[in-house]
């Protein structure tokens, strides 16, 4: 990668996680507050530390992908809720460089959200990306929570409980993600792929 190229992308990623810290602390405040749990029950609830939530709140931590699953598991709310923006209704025109983009804290995984956070949402759809020889492991989401994952380029081998099934480019999985479950790259190239989160149960 060209140092431009490398620069270019640094100011994405700084403009995306500005962004993001912004619209995540204020919905987590009005969740949290909505739901009447303190700092200390919430961080009971969701396995992240009382000093992470605040942090969060305050807009002075930029959360992973893993840390913004359990927070919404311990509210009991999509993923996407956390993340959610005021917008209209009809045509929403959503801008390569206006996505979010969220790392695990590792940065071989990424998930790109390819879908307005308007409103509430029972379905969401990403991009994930997973570098070479990647290891992504993901905690059992809400009960009631399925995958349909597609791979468009390289190779993924995942892991749901105790099944392993490997997907070549174009083969599609559909699983129950409310399992611990993985998402494992065994090679040397990038795997991408795209990613459709169904909810079946409304959040309470």
């Amino acid at each position: 990668m060209k140092q431009a190229d490398a620069e270019e992308l640094d100011g994405r990623e700084l403009i995306s996680s500005e962004h993001i810290t912004e619209v995540v602390k204020e919905n987590l405040k009005l969740i949290r507050h909505t739901k009447g749990l303190s700092l200390d029950k919430l961080a009971s609830r969701c396995g992240v530390s009382r000093a992470m939530l605040s942090q969060i709140e305050q807009g002075k931590s930029v959360p992973t992908i893993a840390v913004l699953w359990k927070i919404a598991t311990g509210l009991n709310v999509p993923f996407s809720e956390l993340l959610k923006e005021k917008g209209t209704e009809g045509v929403f025109l959503l801008k390569a460089e206006n996505t979010k983009v969220l790392y695990s804290s590792s940065k071989v995984y990424s998930s790109r959200a390819l879908f307005p956070f308007i409103g509430g949402r029972r379905v969401e759809f990403y991009e994930l990306v997973l570098k070479p020889g990647g290891i992504e492991v993901a905690e059992a989401h809400k009960a009631g929570t399925t995958e349909n994952l597609v791979v468009v380029q390289g190779k993924l081998r995942l892991r749901v409980g105790d099944k392993v099934v490997e997907l070549d480019a174009k083969d599609s999985v559909y699983f129950r993600a409310d399992v611990p479950h993985e998402y494992i790259n065994p090679t040397d190239t990038e795997t991408l792929m795209y990613l459709v989160m169904e909810y079946t149960d409304e959040a309470s």
